[in-house]
């Protein structure tokens, strides 16, 4: 018989985990296979913190991006069944919500370089370098010096932003009181401006660039902070952010047909995007490598301070 996974229910903190994408303890209900009750994967679940973070990641999106995975009916214990003993609910096919946009508008309305992100950024690149940074990516900046960084996808339309906040001194991000990250979308939801089933899709940081720079070879990082960075000191290549570590995902790659990808992970995490680069292969048609240059130069100081690309340019 088929059960569908379902989120675990609260039974204390050790049900509750720490989000893969705000980094906030205790905030992370995972979803559980139906039939064992087991984990599916460390990155499926939703976070709590749903008007600050936002992070859901469902059991349909990771069997959609794990082809390599068993099955989604494998997984819930129905094996090597014929259709007709799939429950018809597995059956329908149901339309599909449009992706959710926010108007351009917000962009222009929030152009600005007086973040302390880019205050940061002043005390390492030329005017110059920071003036192209800032016109390629679109930076916002929110009246608190926060930076806005915008989701444009490869058609120009705006999926969200991620509001962020920064030491102007180091670089760092500043973890506050609700977390560290915001996102445009939930504070247009809250406003009323946006309707509550927005249907949030992200893509990479530095989408839109695809179809600027056609001829230009593209390079992918986990943090959109290294991105933008990276693009100052290699502008000829086209700097795309993933969001996190979970963020490069095969739906978000199908954009990248018939480029030349190069992927740059943080310190930790070669491993799995060596992983996701075997499933990107099979599913989309793209020249795609993956470097080892940070785990091959870090040093141990620089291990225990989860170094990555951005931080070593810095550095350098």
């Amino acid at each position: 018989m088929f059960t569908s996974p379902y989120l675990q229910k609260y039974k204390g903190k050790s049900t509750r985990h720490t989000c893969p994408s705000c980094e906030t303890k205790h905030s992370f209900t995972l979803y559980l296979n139906g039939n064992t009750h087991e984990h599916i994967h460390h990155t499926v679940g939703r976070c709590n913190r749903e008007s600050k973070c936002g992070y859901h990641y469902t059991p349909k999106q990771y069997f959609t991006e794990n082809p390599l995975s068993p099955s989604p009916l494998e997984r819930a214990g129905v094996r090597s069944y014929g259709t007709s003993h799939i429950p018809d609910t597995i059956k329908q096919i149901t339309p599909s919500q449009p992706i959710g946009t926010i108007p351009f508008s917000y962009i222009i309305d929030s152009l600005s370089p007086h973040s302390n992100f880019v205050s940061f950024l002043q005390n390492h690149f030329s005017e110059e370098q920071i003036q192209k940074v800032f016109e390629n990516y679109l930076l916002g900046a929110t009246k608190n010096k926060e930076v806005i960084f915008w989701q444009i996808d490869i058609n120009g339309k705006v999926r969200t932003g991620k509001i962020m906040q920064y030491n102007l001194e180091t670089g760092k991000r500043i973890k506050h009181q609700s977390g560290a990250i915001d996102w445009v979308h939930n504070k247009l939801k809250k406003a009323g401006t946006l309707p509550e089933d927005f249907n949030l899709q992200q893509c990479f940081f530095g989408e839109h660039l695809l179809k600027l720079y056609p001829d230009k070879s593209v390079a992918i990082v986990e943090s959109e902070k290294s991105a933008l960075i990276a693009s100052a000191v290699f502008p000829d290549l086209v700097w795309l952010g993933a969001g996190n570590l979970n963020g490069l995902s095969i739906d978000k790659c199908q954009v990248l047909k018939k480029r030349n990808i190069n992927l740059f992970p943080d310190l930790g995490g070669y491993e799995k995007w060596s992983t996701k680069v075997k499933e990107i292969k099979q599913s989309v048609n793209c020249e795609i490598k993956i470097s080892k240059i940070l785990e091959d130069i870090a040093t141990e100081v620089q291990r225990s301070e989860g170094l990555d690309i951005a931080d070593y340019m810095i550095e350098e």
